[in-house]
């Protein structure tokens, strides 16, 4: 099969070197344009364009693909038999999709039609939920609808974060893209079929209309919420890690949280049985208070509804690190309030 690959993060880096490994003929890679990036502003490149400049790949990063005649035409020249879509990171016109002979497919990181949209995995873990998976799909004009080909689901862990999960899924994701190739391929080859007649025969699948959104994910989002249950405070941390990380207030210094586990009561009270008798008084405080403060112990904080163990933080400024490293330079008292 003639591809033309369309992607740009380490999620999409995964599946481009599964189907160049997987011996179809890969016309251009298309990435988003180099960026400046960190105190430096130095540019750098995309994980996709490294690769393809590893394999000596034709690269293309148009600015834009909407509206740009230039690009279109040229991919009209290459006469792809597929355009494989993971992450690119754009919305491609219908004049794109319809290009390719046997259709655009896509990757996405969803059980479709759960969270369509520009942050699946994130939202999954954000959340709370236990499962997720990965869908492949031909693409059309609308925000992840078209019509789905191929799904694996697999399980969410308790702690695992957004990084963790992205990372398992891009290989899912790159293993599930190539079956669906060869998939196409198979029927293709049967005789020279039209694009809904592959589909039908591959049975490709419509949506329907019980479906979620996956919006994309803001700042403002980040902050810490002391009045939510311990484990949405949990899902925030560990879904925002290692994306920006979930923040909250302490002395007016700003303090970021990337790895919490959740307690109530009583586990903290059988956890350092010398408490015991300050239990009562623990329960009645305010929710964000520091309960307990040990350079050997650890960090707890009060949830409105048990507590949070501090784990790995990261103070203004300053590198994350595990809680224990954090408090051997960081006076915090117990009765302090993050905020």
């Amino acid at each position: 099969m003639k591809i033309i690959f369309m992607g740009t993060p380490d999620f999409a880096k995964e599946s481009l070197e599964a189907v160049y490994n997987s011996g179809n003929e890969i016309l251009a890679v298309v990435t988003n344009p180099d960026k400046p990036k960190g105190r430096g502003m130095k540019m750098t490149i995309s994980p996709v364009k490294e690769f393809a400049l590893e394999k000596n790949l034709k690269i293309l990063q148009p600015s834009k693909v909407r509206k740009n005649e230039e690009f279109i035409e040229g991919i009209k020249g290459m006469q792809p038999d597929l355009l494989c879509v993971v992450a690119y990171g754009k919305i491609l016109p219908k004049e794109l999709l319809d290009i390719p002979k046997y259709g655009a497919i896509n990757v996405h990181g969803s059980l479709l039609p759960q969270y369509r949209g520009a942050a699946p995995i994130q939202w999954a873990v954000l959340n709370g939920d236990k499962k997720t998976g990965i869908t492949t799909m031909f693409m059309d004009e609308g925000m992840d609808t078209g019509d789905m080909i191929l799904k694996e689901e697999t399980e969410i862990g308790d702690n695992e974060t957004t990084g963790e999960l992205w990372e398992r899924l891009s290989k899912i994701g790159s293993k599930l893209l190539v079956e669906t190739i060869n998939k196409i391929d198979c029927v293709k080859n049967k005789e020279n079929k039209t694009l809904d007649e592959i589909k039908e025969e591959i049975g490709a699948e419509k949506q329907g209309e019980n479906y979620s959104l996956a919006p994309m994910l803001s700042k403002e989002m980040a902050k810490i919420d002391w009045q939510k249950k311990g484990v949405e405070i949990k899902n925030l941390v560990r879904g925002l890690n290692p994306i920006m990380g979930a923040y909250c207030f302490l002395e007016n210094k700003k303090i970021k949280l990337w790895k919490v586990q959740v307690l109530n009561l009583e586990e903290l009270e059988q956890k350092f049985s010398e408490i015991k008798d300050y239990m009562p008084r623990m329960e009645k405080v305010e929710p964000g208070t520091v309960l307990f403060a040990d350079k050997k112990k650890g960090l707890f904080v009060k949830t409105i509804d048990g507590v949070i163990e501090v784990l790995e933080i990261q103070g203004e400024n300053a590198k994350k690190m595990d809680v224990k490293s954090f408090l051997n330079g960081n006076d915090i008292h117990a009765g302090e309030i993050f905020e």
